[in-house]
């Protein structure tokens, strides 16, 4: 199959942070670019967001969230943590999460000292046996032991998989037997909620949330995160903590505009739905090839796949951007703006390469 030209020679699914930053947004910053404006958050755009967010989230009248904008998903993983745990502390959370393997332990410097207690399951989620075992025996109350503190659940997870609404509920009621508060990793939240189709409400809080990182750079943002509390005792704590570690914007309103535009008419949602059914293109295309094998469900927007390195030599020549997660593991993240012939190029050049890979065989 011949390979589609592509406009700049190049297909990207190196990551959905390479993307562009969505219109809306954009103009959402311009917009908000006159006159003067109280700064740190003293604008009347954050205290929009307030409002927005906790209309977005159905909380109830007398507990609104609290939203604070922030730099990074980093920062919003690992202050929100460390809000809720102690140095001596313990966070569970899945051998593959984020905060493991790609944040320097950043949760443990910005809280002190706490430790990161990992758990296996299928697809980067928590089995729940393996948290209710890992609690079981963690020493409670012992001195020499770290404390179990909080359980930080990545929604979508980092294999591409998407807990289930039971699933969430399950692991959230394990940890509150065991006095645990509940993070959530929401870097891909909007794809999770387009895969599900439940409310966000359903997907946070109702289900047991306390705190969420909510992503928006992956999903067509420009330069903001945010942590959403739904707890109200954290917010004193998140206030103080990301004024400490820098996260306290001088000129918040142009964070603020950005997380107002995200929601707006369900853009964040949108967005996420041309990712994933991006990744569904591929899923479809390839499914079958010789040598071609999924490493987890395609859920998301993200597609793992085993591969002959030579397939994957051949990807790279023919334009293709990947991450290689190994020698034979190979990633592919569809962004929001990915384009049916950059899918249509990859689906090509892996038909062509596993081909000639199981002809030479």
């Amino acid at each position: 199959m011949p390979i589609p030209p592509l406009a700049d020679g190049f297909a990207d699914f190196r990551s959905d942070n390479t993307g562009s930053a969505a219109p809306e947004i954009v103009a959402a910053i311009a917009a908000a670019n006159g006159g003067t404006a109280a700064g740190y958050g003293g604008d009347r755009w954050l205290e929009e967001v307030q409002r927005r967010f906790a209309e977005v989230f159905e909380t109830p009248r007398n507990a609104p969230p609290r939203v604070f904008p922030v730099a990074t998903g980093t920062a919003a993983n690992a202050l929100s943590l460390a809000a809720l745990t102690p140095s001596w502390g313990a966070v569970y959370c899945s051998k593959a999460a984020h905060i493991e393997t790609s944040e320097a332990n950043a949760t443990g410097f910005f809280s002190g000292g706490a430790k990161l207690a990992l758990l296996d399951g299928e697809h980067g989620k928590i089995a729940p046996q393996a948290l209710e075992q890992a609690l079981a025996s963690a020493g409670v109350g012992l001195a020499h032991k770290s404390q179990p503190a909080a359980l930080s659940l990545t929604q979508a997870t980092d294999l591409g998989a998407v807990y289930a609404l039971d699933e969430i509920r399950a692991l959230a009621a394990i940890a509150r037997r065991y006095k645990l508060s509940v993070h959530m990793d929401g870097a891909r939240l909007a794809n999770a909620l387009a895969r599900l189709g439940c409310s966000p409400a359903e997907l946070t809080w109702k289900a047991g949330v306390d705190v969420l990182s909510f992503g928006v750079t992956k999903n067509g943002g420009l330069l903001c995160d945010a942590i959403v509390a739904f707890d109200p005792a954290l917010a004193q704590r998140l206030a103080i903590a990301l004024r400490r570690a820098g996260q306290t914007w001088s000129k918040m309103r142009f964070a603020a505009a950005q997380l107002l535009a995200y929601v707006e008419d369900g853009l964040w949602l949108k967005n996420a739905a041309l990712a994933n059914a991006a990744a569904q293109r591929i899923a479809a295309g390839v499914k079958g090839l010789p040598g071609v094998a999924f490493l987890a469900p395609v859920q998301a927007n993200e597609v793992f796949l085993t591969l002959d390195p030579p397939v994957m030599d051949g990807l790279e020549k023919d334009g293709i951007g990947f991450f290689h997660r190994g020698q034979t593991l190979a990633r592919f993240v569809c962004r929001w703006d990915c384009t049916e012939q950059e899918t249509g190029a990859l689906i090509a050049s892996l038909k062509r390469h596993t081909a000639l890979k199981a002809a030479s065989v």
